[in-house]
């Protein structure tokens, strides 16, 4: 986006160095980088970056309101509620696209986010291969708000772990199996958490346990990374294993299972910002649009990208079964604003936002972002491209 920078880096590129990089990844975690990194980072101004975190505040400023529990209740529909909700999770995401605006500047404008984790322990061993292996500009950083790598792994270790000495486990669904799993590598590597598949709970009393070597440990804190949806789609058996977390157990969550349904694509229709693109559900509408041509459809509480429609016949609402669980979206054109030897490539940057105990608000801490040739950002719509995957943005920081 900057483009001196980008014509620097653009210049100096080798496919050694991107090698080597791959390469520093896997040296720790031996093939258990399951998704493709890109070959290059992005450069962000200080000016986008304002408006970037402007546009973050906003949206956490609503999910802090006075009416946001009342405002996304529904959001959990008919399902089985876990207990020991908290107010408000411990970390949230969002998604926002660089797009351009009617005067042809590159904006954010936010197309998702999540109250849920996100691969906040990988990116520091993906920032440590990029910096081991390319020339990256002074003044620029992955981190916001002040922080450095050590700064966020204390404040990382401090919203998974607690304050309590609490034995906490990383919880997913098979956890060797997700393309993810490196993030959890990196996650019991940094933090020293043991990762647990929810095939191996026990529920003693009102209490949850996993065994290991013949010994069984009680678990006092989860930090969850089971998305339901997908645990609703396994055996019967594992299904079991996963109302247990529906109980009444003592166990604290990061974050809990309810918020990813209330912090997510369903909080999107009630936020009103012009860099926001208007949302409707669905079983809302007054009438379809003529113009679907300027709109896409998203299922309510899927993820990774998956179940949504791009483009939009009128026949995709009269087979929508399950009307209330979807919504309309505007589309928001990507821009084609990072250059690369293999021609233009669009971005997306999602930024982590972590829990503020002292000041009682979001903070924006670091980030992940992604590049793409194809009409959106994910595996299936770039498989033959190149400079396209996961890659870091980094931030021009303000002058003292």
């Amino acid at each position: 986006m900057i483009s001196s920078l980008r014509q620097h880096f653009n210049a100096s590129f080798t496919d050694k160095k991107y090698q080597d990089c791959l390469a520093y990844i896997s040296l720790h975690f031996p093939n258990a980088l399951d998704f493709k990194v890109a070959e290059t980072p992005i450069f962000i101004d200080e000016k986008f970056t304002t408006t970037l975190l402007a546009l973050g505040n906003y949206v956490n400023e609503q999910i802090l309101g006075a009416t946001f529990k009342d405002l996304t209740e529904k959001s959990l529909g008919k399902q089985a509620i876990a207990p020991n909700e908290p107010p408000n999770p411990s970390c949230i995401v969002m998604d926002f696209a660089i797009a351009k605006n009617d005067k042809n500047e590159l904006v954010p404008k936010l197309i998702e986010l999540q109250g849920f984790p996100s691969l906040f322990a990988f990116e520091l061993l993906h920032e440590e291969a990029l910096k081991n292996n390319y020339t990256l500009p002074e003044n620029y950083s992955p981190f916001l708000n002040g922080y450095n790598k050590e700064k966020y792994l204390a404040h990382l270790k401090q919203i998974i772990c607690g304050n309590k000495g609490e034995h906490t486990v990383l919880l997913e669904l098979y956890p060797d199996q997700q393309k993810t799993r490196i993030d959890f590598y990196c996650t019991k590597k940094y933090l020293n958490i043991p990762i647990v598949c929810i095939s191996e709970l026990e529920q003693k009393g009102n209490q949850l346990f996993y065994t290991r070597n013949g010994i069984s440990t009680k678990i006092d804190r989860i930090y969850n990374r089971v998305i339901f949806d997908e645990l609703h789609q396994q055996p019967l058996a594992i299904q079991e294993k996963g109302k247990l977390l529906l109980n009444e157990l003592e166990v604290s969550w990061v974050t809990h299972p309810n918020h990813f349904y209330r912090i997510s694509k369903y909080l999107m229709p009630f936020l009103n910002h012009p860099l926001i693109p208007k949302t409707k559900f669905v079983d809302q509408l007054s009438a379809i649009p003529s113009s679907l041509e300027q709109f896409i459809l998203k299922p309510l509480f899927s993820f990774a990208g998956q179940g949504v429609i791009i483009d939009l016949q009128p026949t995709d609402f009269e087979k929508l079964k399950d009307v209330e669980n979807w919504i309309l979206q505007q589309k928001v054109p990507y821009a084609e604003c990072i250059e690369t030897p293999t021609g233009p490539a669009k971005a997306e940057i999602r930024l982590f936002y972590f829990w503020d105990e002292p000041t009682q608000q979001y903070i924006a801490t670091m980030n992940l972002a992604r590049l793409s040739k194809g009409k959106m950002i994910g595996v299936d719509y770039n498989r033959d491209a190149t400079w396209v995957g996961g890659t870091l943005a980094y931030f021009e920081q303000k002058k003292h």
